[in-house]
């Protein structure tokens, strides 16, 4: 920032923000959300502020369409329930109005204080623990108080329906406009109060193709490690967001820079690390990238597939040492995938509905290795078979497996029945053919 802010400058009033009048900025109505305009308009008839804030207006801001759309406002959450008959209060840590229109919802927040002192009048209060993380956060305050207690200063850009313009606490709109991704308030306190916000800070860098600012990426290696005291359920939804918003490659490879990729996938990490220039990491990469190409065509992407491929490699590598000890393929796949994701729970978790699709495309890759045989059809027919033979396609990409086998089931499918039983009766060993009883001694023309 050109000047530095200090809290007691926006709890005390002294420090002014910078407004940008609707001359000096691009966003319009037309672009916003109809129900979103709605709640800010029945919001500021009733005598509340309510302001459009966050992502919504960084993305309106830079041309691109939000993905959805965030309200700030002084009036308290059961304020704003009284206004809106489909409204719900949700979240214990922060208290937060959700307006339901269909299946779209409107984040109503209340502005937060920066105090951490006593409750307030209605008995709502901010905790922090030993860690200085915050655990619980309802103590409500100013529009400037609200600024300064958000993440980035591209993301604490609000939105005034009343006069359209912008109004900038925290100096987001020069961050902005140089494309620079910055922390509002000291690096370490903020990572300390939510440790996520390293992973924001690396999505929205991924997103936004902005730059790091130095003072908030140079304690991030160092701060890592307090991912391992967020619940695993909530880092869960936060890797959902990291690599299924269209850059998961460039959000892999940053989060491999910033030594946060090894608190989440641990294991991964490890497996990556020992064979760095190898198929391991070509095949994850070459996953993200089909991700991303997915999504930038609109067509759906499920966790379950890219989740397979990051904890292949060490489910293999288990796998592997159990073939050794005996063990049949299937089986070996069978108890390295149980191991792996027992042990990955410990750090994201993952839900059944994606845990046992993931189990399946891993114990369909045998079968898939043996190419022709009499089990070819049958495993066509598998409802889990596309999402392995993708995963199979990725393996041969990749170098781990040969390329002519991925191409055979490609040419496979696409053979009328007729074919494919030919195919099937050709490519079968010869001993194995008519299985029947060995034919005498007398009709084999040997006996007397």
């Amino acid at each position: 920032m050109n000047k530095v802010i200090t809290e007691g400058d926006i709890s005390n009033g002294s420090f002014q923000p910078k407004i940008i009048t609707r001359s000096d900025h691009n966003i319009s109505r037309a672009n916003i959300s109809p129900n979103a305009l709605r709640v800010l308009y029945r919001l500021n008839e009733a005598g509340y502020q309510a302001h459009l804030v966050g992502g919504s207006v960084r993305d309106l801001l830079l041309g691109r369409e939000p993905k959805d759309f965030d309200i700030g406002t002084d009036a308290h959450p059961e304020d704003v329930r009284r206004l809106f008959r489909n409204c719900r209060l949700i979240g214990r840590r922060f208290r937060l109005a959700h307006i339901l229109f269909g299946r779209e919802v409107i984040e109503v927040a209340t502005f937060r204080a920066l105090s951490n002192e006593c409750p307030d009048a209605e008995g709502h209060d901010r905790h922090v623990d030993e860690d200085g993380r915050i655990v619980r956060d309802n103590v409500y305050g100013s529009i400037g108080e609200d600024a300064w207690r958000r993440d980035f200063t591209v993301n604490a850009l609000f939105y005034n329906i009343r006069d359209f313009s912008v109004i900038d606490f925290v100096d987001g709109m020069s961050d902005l406009e140089a494309g620079v991704l910055r922390l509002i308030g000291k690096s370490e306190q903020r990572y300390r109060e939510d440790p996520v916000r390293m992973l924001r800070a690396i999505r929205f860098a991924a997103k936004l193709g902005f730059r790091i600012h130095g003072d908030t990426e140079s304690s991030i290696p160092d701060l890592a490690h307090l991912l391992q005291d967020i619940p695993a359920a909530r880092l869960y939804d936060e890797v959902l967001k990291l690599f299924q918003g269209g850059y998961a490659l460039s959000t892999f490879e940053l989060l491999r820079h910033y030594n946060l990729f090894e608190h989440l996938f641990p294991l991964t990490e490890q497996a990556l690390a020992h064979e760095e220039q190898g198929f391991p990491l070509t095949l994850v990469s070459r996953a993200m990238d089909n991700t991303d190409l997915r999504l930038s065509q609109g067509k759906p992407v499920t966790p379950a597939f890219l989740l397979a491929v990051l904890l292949w490699e060490p489910m293999r590598l288990i796998a592997d040492r159990l073939r050794k000890e005996g063990m049949s393929a299937v089986q070996s796949i069978q108890v390295a995938g149980g191991r792996v994701l027992s042990e990955q729970a410990g750090y994201t978790s993952i839900p059944k509905r994606f845990s046992l699709p993931m189990r399946e495309i891993w114990q369909l890759q045998p079968r898939l290795e043996k190419g022709a045989g009499r089990g070819s059809l049958k495993l066509l027919a598998h409802p889990r078979f596309r999402a392995a033979y993708d995963f199979l396609l990725l393996r041969c990409e990749s170098g781990e497996a040969p390329e002519e086998l991925g191409k055979w089931w490609t040419d496979f499918q696409e053979k009328s029945p007729e074919a494919k039983q030919q195919e099937i009766q050709e490519r079968r060993p010869r001993h194995r053919r008519g299985r029947g009883r060995r034919p005498s001694a007398r009709k084999r023309g040997d006996g007397n």
